[in-house]
C-alpha cells in the first residue's frame, strides 16, 4: 500500500513540474545595466537585454514601456519558441540631460510570473556650452536669448521696461530697428549697430533690446500678446519677430481702507459648468448667475474666451449692489471632439476678484 501512495506521489509531482514547464517562462541573461559615465555629446547610448524562453509554450512580450520618454525601446515582436532567444533594447537620450540618471523598462510576458522590470543607469558628464546655448534664436546671424519677453503683471498705471540680450555673430556690422510698434510701447537697441565678429573670435559684439510698456496706454485688460518685427540692416524677414506678452491687472493701491471695505465683490453661484456628453457639432448655451454682494457698482472690464468655439456675453457692464446678473456662454462643438474645457476670464472692480475664470467643461463624440 506505501508503495502505490509512493508512487500515485510521484506521479503526481512530475505531472505538475511537467504542467509547470509547458507554460512559458523567461530567463534573463540580466536585469539591469550601467553605462558608466559619458559625455553629453555621445550621443544616444544603448543597452541589449536578451532571455531565453526555457518553458514548454512559446513566449510572447505583450508590452515594453519606458518610465520617461528619454528613454526609447525595441523589442522581439513575434513568439519565442522553447529554448529560443528574444531581447529587448533600451536607449537612453542625454541631450539636454547632465548628471546621473537610472531609468525603468517595464516588461510584461505571457508568463506565469508576467512583469519583469530592466533597469538601466549611468551618469552624463555636460557639454561644454556654446553661443547658440546661451543665444538659442537666430535671426539671420543676430542671436537672441529669447524672441518671447514675457512681463506678466503690468499695473494699468504702470510703465515697465526689459530686456532681451542679443549677439551679432556675422562679419558684417549689424544695424538693428524695429517695425510694426504699437503706440503703448517703446522698443530701441543698444548699441544701435552692432560690431562684427572679428576672426578667431566666437562672436561680434553683444547688444540688448529695450522694450518699454505703458500699461495706461494699452488701454486694455487681461492676458495680451504683441508682435513686432525686427530688421537687421534695413532687410525684412517676416519670421523675424519678437512677440511681447503682458497680463494688464488694475491698480488698486490708491483705495483707501474705507473705500477698500465699500468696494464691489463678486460672487458666482457656480464657476463650472459640465454639458455631459453632446454629438459634435452641437451647441451648449449657459448662464454663469452671480451677485455683487459689495457696497458700491460692480463694473465688468472685459470677458474673453480662450478659444472663438466660445462666444460669452454678460448682461450687463454695471452692477448695483445687492443687484444679480449673468454672463451667458454659449459653446459650439464644431470641429471639436473628446474632452473640452474652456475658460472664460471676467475682468472686474472687485480688488479682492479682478480676474476670475469660470470654465464651460464636457465631452464630444463624433457625429453619426
Amino acid at each position: 500500500m506505501k508503495k502505490v501512495f509512493f508512487a500515485f506521489l510521484t506521479l503526481f509531482f512530475a505531472a505538475a513540474v511537467f504542467a509547470q514547464t509547458k507554460q512559458p517562462q523567461i530567463s534573463w541573461e540580466k536585469t539591469s545595466h550601467d553605462f558608466g559615465v559619458f559625455k553629453e555629446e555621445a550621443g544616444l547610448q544603448t543597452a541589449v537585454f536578451e532571455f531565453t524562453n526555457v518553458g514548454g509554450e512559446p513566449l510572447v512580450l505583450t508590452n515594453v514601456k519606458a518610465s520617461c520618454g528619454c528613454t526609447a525601446t525595441d523589442y522581439t515582436k513575434e513568439p519565442i519558441p522553447q529554448g529560443k532567444k528574444g531581447f529587448v533594447k533600451a536607449s537612453y537620450n542625454p541631450q539636454n540631460r547632465p548628471g546621473r540618471f537610472n531609468k525603468s523598462i517595464t516588461v510584461t510576458t505571457n508568463c506565469e510570473a508576467p512583469t519583469t522590470i530592466l533597469t538601466i543607469s549611468g551618469e552624463v558628464t555636460p557639454r561644454e556650452k556654446g553661443v547658440e546655448d546661451y543665444y538659442p534664436k537666430d535671426f539671420g546671424g543676430l542671436r537672441l536669448r529669447t524672441s518671447h519677453l514675457a512681463l506678466n503683471n503690468v499695473l494699468n498705471t504702470e510703465v515697465k521696461t526689459d530686456t532681451i540680450g542679443v549677439v551679432n555673430m556675422t562679419d558684417a556690422p549689424m544695424k538693428v530697428t524695429f517695425q510694426n510698434v504699437p503706440k503703448h510701447i517703446t522698443i530701441k537697441m543698444e548699441p544701435a549697430t552692432l560690431a562684427a565678429k572679428k576672426p578667431n573670435d566666437k562672436m561680434g559684439q553683444e547688444g540688448k533690446i529695450y522694450v518699454t510698456y505703458d500699461g495706461k496706454q494699452k488701454g486694455d485688460w487681461g492676458f495680451l500678446q504683441d508682435r513686432i518685427s525686427v530688421v537687421v540692416n534695413d532687410s525684412v524677414n517676416s519670421k523675424n519677430k519678437i512677440t511681447v506678452s503682458a497680463t494688464i491687472v488694475e491698480d488698486f493701491s490708491h483705495l483707501s481702507p474705507t473705500e477698500l471695505a465699500n468696494a464691489p465683490k463678486i460672487v458666482f453661484e457656480q464657476t463650472e459648468y459640465d454639458f455631459g456628453t453632446i454629438k459634435q457639432g452641437d451647441k451648449v448655451t449657459y448662464q454663469y448667475k452671480f451677485k455683487n454682494e459689495g457696497k458700491s457698482d460692480l463694473i465688468i472690464r472685459k470677458v474673453k474666451a480662450t478659444c472663438g468655439c466660445t462666444v460669452p456675453n454678460p448682461e450687463k457692464m454695471v452692477i448695483k449692489p445687492g443687484e444679480e446678473s449673468f454672463i451667458k456662454a454659449t459653446f459650439n462643438s464644431a470641429g471639436k471632439k473628446g474632452h473640452q474645457s474652456k475658460p472664460i476670464t471676467i475682468t472686474t472692480n472687485d480688488p479682492a476678484n479682478s480676474s476670475m475664470v469660470v470654465k464651460i467643461v464636457g465631452n464630444i463624440e463624433d457625429a453619426q
